[in-house]
């Protein structure tokens, strides 16, 4: 990971409450009654209706119990607002932030970049995508998204898996627009930290 991201493992967050497109607070790391023994798989995704994101966040949304199971908590950031991201999120069962001014974005040091799309590894997968929104358009499953999306259309993903006591387990910056953790590369790294800390506990 390049030096010059401003996040990376061992980085201790500040804890912060945000509001969901529902407005019900989102306390990253949880707070106290909110599963505060959960770890925290925080995205940040593009714009409302990306055909990349939804297509990712339904593999998310399909195997959601075991995100439970494995003691994680999804929260999803866009920087779209909230009335635009509604209508393409109302269906997923895990927190959903508007960050339209991108100020988390900043923070995070998340990026936008024309090699979002350029880069030749982002080609399958957006086609794949489109032809899955297309197809969803036409059936009126899936809402189109803005002509002209606030925050523009070269976002990079990112994901960061945060520990209850607000330290990052592990981060990714991504390099284009599908470059981001699957949902077992999430498990995974879960399974590692709750494995470490087991046995620190023990002393082994």
């Amino acid at each position: 990971m390049p030096e010059d991201h401003l996040i990376s493992p061992g980085t201790i967050l500040r804890p912060r409450v945000l509001r969901d497109v529902s407005g019900r607070s989102v306390s990253i790391p949880p707070a106290a009654g909110q599963g505060e023994d959960a770890l925290v798989h925080l995205q940040f995704r593009r714009f409302a209706g990306c055909p990349v994101c939804n297509l990712h966040l339904r593999s998310f949304a399909r195997r959601h119990r075991e995100l439970d199971t494995a003691g994680v908590r999804e929260v999803v950031l866009f920087h779209s607002p909230a009335d635009e991201l509604r209508p393409h999120t109302a269906d997923l069962p895990f927190a959903v932030v508007a960050d339209p001014d991108k100020r988390l974005y900043a923070e995070f040091g998340v990026e936008s970049s024309p090699r979002a799309l350029l880069d030749p590894r982002a080609w399958v997968p957006i086609l794949r995508a489109i032809a899955f929104a297309t197809t969803g358009i036409l059936t009126g499953t899936v809402r189109p998204p803005a002509a002209k999306p606030q925050g523009g259309r070269l976002g990079l993903p990112a994901d960061f898996l945060i520990a209850p006591d607000g330290r990052v387990v592990a981060c990714k910056y991504g390099a284009h627009v599908d470059d981001h953790w699957s949902m077992d590369d999430v498990l995974a790294q879960a399974r590692a930290w709750r494995g470490e800390r087991s046995r620190e506990l023990v002393g082994v």
